[in-house]
């Protein structure tokens, strides 16, 4: 496919939702030359997407659309975010608190965040409008895609008029969610973990809903477990404060908006009857979902197109915005040069394992955890069995969140420990861990360490030696490593992370950690980019 008329750019992302668009972002305040190519003109009302983790939020600073995020959000801001999981019905007196993102907030530098998925691309799309190096075309779609040695063809096509422009790209990132052209054009596969559920989807809206749980006081999800479910959730979430809700829940096989007492279902799980006017209805399959690759030549996969699985946790929007920030920086080293030959492949090293213990070790496990507690534990049979169990589950609810710390210790481009792997399960620590997130500290100069950071690498000194800090400058000056070097001899900061020296990577990950020694710094830094560039 060759024609004179092709519009050509660095890279082309199929796919607007907040994963297309943070990654146009990401790219674009690189200075990588982007197309961003979505069917839809504007944000679709549909509440889904809606807690954004600590994490997420760190990427909206680096993104210049943190405080417009925060504006942005449906829920006053003196009324909480937090869930809460119940037994039988909403309002049987059975509950306990469920994801309390608090507890980890100390291990970030920002605040975590709700608010329903069109209010973020809304507020990721006038941040992507203020880069000059990022074209959209809003109401296109993509039609076909072909590669080559040298780079990708993407033909596109206008929804309303059938208007078909050719782009010519070195890259292609497809971020077209679970039914992917892009990755059905690369001939990327799937492995499929289909759970034979039909899910329904409801928006609707009751102020008499607020009123009943208004004992419930901070409170904007919750989670229903009731046993004839077999450990399937009844979901509620507020979209707004006081009138609109969605509903995530188990149908029969085979129901339809019109053979199905949806008002009656809500009923059951709250425990008692409200107003309700429903404003949508829609079905999903409850399955996982995992790419088998996440890239076939310059062809790249992100978020749902990825590996999809039931909205349970918010861990969908949150590992889509995580795929976007890894492969950004790396896309960006292979344009600008500076990329090591294995640097783009370390994308799917890193982050599809994650999603794997994402979906097994956080989703699925609970799912048959709590199967086997509603099958084994009955307050109409044994109540005090029963109270005793649901009291340790309250306690172990904490473990979630506290348990789930994505990391690339097993990652080829960072210094971890022999054997490891890349996983979801971690532990938050302070300390400076290579392959894990770094913690937030304030530094000698008053400022946060995240306000210090460089766009590329970055090198924290805690008092090591001039001439091992020289050596790893040198060495990523001769590679065209961008490195900004952060000086604090504090023993505080050196006690608090562990470490004397802590090179840290673009996405805020560590590299490599040590206690002063520099024993081959051009090694150092060669691994760090994937090798030679």
């Amino acid at each position: 496919m060759n024609t004179p008329t092709a519009i050509t750019t660095q890279v082309v992302i199929v796919g607007g939702g907040p994963v297309g668009l943070g990654l146009a972002i990401e790219l674009g305040q690189r200075g990588v030359r982007c197309i961003l190519i979505e069917r839809h003109s504007s944000p679709q009302q549909i509440p889904k997407g809606q807690n954004l983790t600590q994490r997420t939020l760190e990427h909206f600073y680096f993104w210049g659309a943190e405080p417009e995020l925060r504006a942005a959000r449906t829920i006053p801001r003196d009324y909480g975010i937090g869930g809460m999981t119940s037994y039988g019905t909403l309002l049987s007196g059975y509950k306990y608190d469920w994801l309390q993102r608090e507890l980890v907030r100390p291990y970030y530098f920002t605040d975590n965040e709700r608010l329903p998925q069109y209010a973020t691309e809304a507020v990721l799309r006038h941040r992507l409008s203020q880069l000059q190096s990022v074209e959209t075309f809003f109401g296109w779609s993509a039609a076909g895609i072909e590669q080559d040695a040298d780079g990708v063809w993407v033909t596109i096509t206008e929804r309303n008029s059938g208007h078909r422009r050719t782009l010519r790209a070195d890259y292609v990132v497809g971020c077209d969610g679970s039914r992917s052209l892009v990755r059905d054009a690369a001939g990327i596969t799937q492995t499929l973990s289909d759970h034979d559920r039909l899910m329904v989807l409801l928006v609707f809206r009751s102020t008499g809903l607020h009123r009943l749980l208004e004992r419930f006081p901070n409170k904007s999800f919750y989670n229903v477990l009731h046993p004839d479910l077999k450990g399937y959730w009844q979901f509620f979430g507020r979209v707004d404060l006081g009138t609109t809700w969605f509903f995530h829940a188990p149908v029969p096989l085979g129901t339809t908006r019109d053979n199905f007492d949806f008002r009656r279902y809500l009923y059951s799980a709250v425990g008692e009857e409200f107003d309700v006017e429903f404003e949508h209805t829609g079905f999903w399959d409850l399955r996982v979902a995992i790419s088998d690759q996440y890239r076939i030549g310059r062809v790249f996969i992100a978020g749902d197109a990825a590996h999809g699985h039931p909205p349970y946790g918010g861990y969908g929007i949150n590992t889509g915005l995580e795929d976007a920030a890894n492969l950004g920086w790396k896309l960006a080293a292979a344009l600008q040069g500076w990329a090591g030959a294995n640097l783009l492949d370390t994308y799917g090293e890193e982050r599809r394992p994650v999603f794997v213990s994402t979906a097994r070790d956080f989703i699925e496990k609970a799912i048959q955890s709590d199967k086997d507690f509603l099958a084994n534990f009955d307050p109409a049979i044994d109540r005090n069995a029963f109270e005793a169990e649901w009291q340790a589950r309250s306690s172990g609810a904490r473990s979630e969140v506290s348990s789930f710390e994505p990391n690339y210790e097993g990652s080829s481009i960072v210094a971890g420990p022999p054997g490891a792997s890349c996983s979801a399960i971690g532990s938050h620590e302070f300390a400076a861990r290579a392959g894990h997130h770094l913690a937030p500290r304030q530094l000698g100069s008053g400022r946060n360490v995240f306000e210090e950071l460089g766009a590329g690498f970055t090198l924290l000194d805690f008092g090591a030696p001039d001439v091992a800090v020289a050596e790893i400058q040198r060495a990523a000056e001769a590679s065209g490593v961008p490195l900004k070097l952060i000086r604090d001899a504090s023993a505080e900061s050196r006690e608090f992370y562990q470490a004397t020296l802590v090179l840290v990577r673009p996405d805020q990950f560590i590299a490599w950690t040590s206690d002063g020694e520099v024993t081959d710094a051009a090694s150092i830094v060669r691994s760090m980019i994937g090798g030679h560039p």
